[in-house]
């Protein structure tokens, strides 16, 4: 159930997303990309893949490199956006607390990535449910990006109104959908791969735990947006008929469930 890789990769995360002792939200941002896209690197490099569980490896990587490579963007060359965050993230954590978080947040991003592992640790050969699962991947990815992409661009036409446009008239955090459908697929690819029992139940706690990060996210967004724009008429109609997270599942707000925090 714990392979040297295991241990290896866990070692990475933890040097990767180390970001975060200089900047607090660094653990859960760049550290969470670039850890992705490191263990990704580690996994083409530490086991023999034939062509469909190299692409799922290398996904990793694509993945964890738009990430960050865009969060890192925002961080340092958007204005508006250090404008619109000043306050919003504090950095007075105790040292404690960061080593905390840092470890945490370093178990889950290895947690994530199990379903991959623990195939190429079983010699489980490329089937129906990898392809499956790297479709889905993919999509993920796609979506991810568009839903960047979008806001971008609406921003730029209009940096003080709410975006609602373009797949965000699918659900109002496209791009945490985006990461929803991606660690799905990285599930489905798992399948057939000869996971026991305990390797299921470390895997599913990774899948569970970054769908509650994300519905976290889209809580905090929502209490911010509602911050901003909870007086404009257009953006009352948009939060009443658009859902949050899940497209055409009605839950159309997050706010009170004060138990995600993240």
């Amino acid at each position: 159930m714990f392979p040297v890789t295991l241990w290896m990769l866990l070692a990475i995360a933890l040097v990767v997303s180390a970001l975060g002792f200089k900047k607090y939200i660094w653990f859960i941002s760049l550290g969470y990309g670039f850890s992705i896209a490191a263990e990704g690197i580690a996994l083409l490099v530490i086991f023999p893949h034939d062509p469909i569980s190299g692409i799922a490896c290398a996904l990793f990587v694509l993945y964890g490199c738009r990430l960050g490579g865009y969060l890192a963007f925002r961080e340092f060359k958007s204005n508006s956006y250090a404008t619109h965050m000043k306050g919003e993230v504090k950095e007075d954590v105790p040292i404690g607390v960061k080593f905390a978080i840092w470890f945490t947040c370093a178990i889950l991003y290895v947690l994530q990535v199990l379903p991959m592992l623990y195939r190429l640790e079983n010699g489980a050969p490329s089937d129906a449910w990898l392809i499956a699962g790297v479709i889905v991947m993919v999509c993920g990815i796609v979506l991810e990006s568009a839903a960047d992409l979008q806001k971008n661009r609406a921003k730029a036409v209009n940096p003080r109104r709410f975006v609602d446009t373009g797949l965000y008239r699918l659900v109002r955090c496209p791009n945490y959908l985006g990461e929803v459908v991606f660690w799905t697929g990285v599930v489905i690819g798992g399948i057939g791969g000869g996971l026991g029992v305990g390797q299921w139940v470390l895997a599913l706690i990774g899948y569970a735990g970054i769908i509650f990060v994300m519905f976290s996210g889209a809580r905090r967004l929502e209490i911010r947006q509602n911050k901003n724009y909870g007086d404009d008429p257009e953006y009352q109609r948009y939060v009443k008929t658009v859902p949050i997270l899940l497209p055409f599942i009605p839950l159309y707000s997050v706010e009170k469930y004060t138990w995600l925090v993240a």
